[in-house]
């Protein structure tokens, strides 16, 4: 059996694993449950009552976080070379077409999210075998194929993210780092969780929200009341 750390049962005496946490609580607990020498990821699930193998309930999309992630994103514009100086100004880590193509044809992604254009998306098709399963090709759905690449790129390195739900109906994602304040982890969760209210399906029947989780890095997860979130 594997051991449990000190600070982890000290974690867990914080917790009540019998109640569940108005968002604004929880947003302050999962500080007090953070242990991590480094700055820790603070995550959500959202449990969703939907069916993702029906294509009528898929839940996807994107949302401006007001607060961003903490995280550093680095960001590949694939883009023609009227187009490169544009999307370095905005923010882009790397920018060009056919060079990068090449790049990643030999097996590199050190890159968070791409982003296109229309025009461009017929030559990514041979790059779906390496950039798929790592969640990489874009997508219009998600905002990444765009006309607008330097308005799409300076959201992206802004806060926005894109979220899909999962194979068990849930949303897993970030919406912050252990340093930020109990506001700033809640107003985040505010703007995800609406984000998703909008998005539910006509075809969707019973509860929508069947529950929602919040943790930080190796911490506990804390219950969070759907009722205590405001808009939803």
């Amino acid at each position: 059996m594997a051991r449990i750390s000190k600070k982890r049962k000290e974690a867990l005496k914080k917790v009540d694993a019998t109640k569940a946490y108005t968002l604004t609580e929880a947003s302050k607990l999962v500080k007090d449950i953070t242990y991590t020498k480094f700055d820790a990821s603070v995550d959500i699930d959202v449990r969703l009552g939907v069916d993702p193998k029906k294509a009528n309930q898929m839940v996807r999309g994107v949302v401006a976080l007001p607060h961003g992630t903490g995280k550093t994103i680095k960001v590949l514009a694939l883009v023609p070379p009227d187009k490169v100086a544009e999307a370095l100004e905005a923010g882009a880590d790397y920018a060009g077409l056919e060079e990068y193509i090449e790049k990643i044809t030999g097996g590199w992604v050190d890159m968070d999210i791409i982003v296109t254009m229309p025009a461009v998306m017929a030559k990514l098709g041979k790059l779906g075998k390496i950039l798929g399963p790592r969640n990489l090709m874009p997508n219009p759905k998600s905002g990444t194929v765009t006309q607008d690449v330097g308005k799409t790129i300076k959201e992206i390195k802004g806060g926005k993210i894109d979220f899909k739900v999962d194979k068990e109906g849930s949303i897993h994602t970030s919406i912050g780092k252990s340093t930020f304040a109990p506001e700033k982890l809640y107003e985040n969760a505010v703007e995800l969780i609406q984000a998703l209210a909008k998005l539910k399906p006509s075809t969707a029947k019973g509860t929508y929200f069947r529950s929602i989780h919040v943790s930080s890095t190796m911490s506990p997860g804390i219950t969070v009341d759907t009722k205590s979130v405001p808009g939803i």
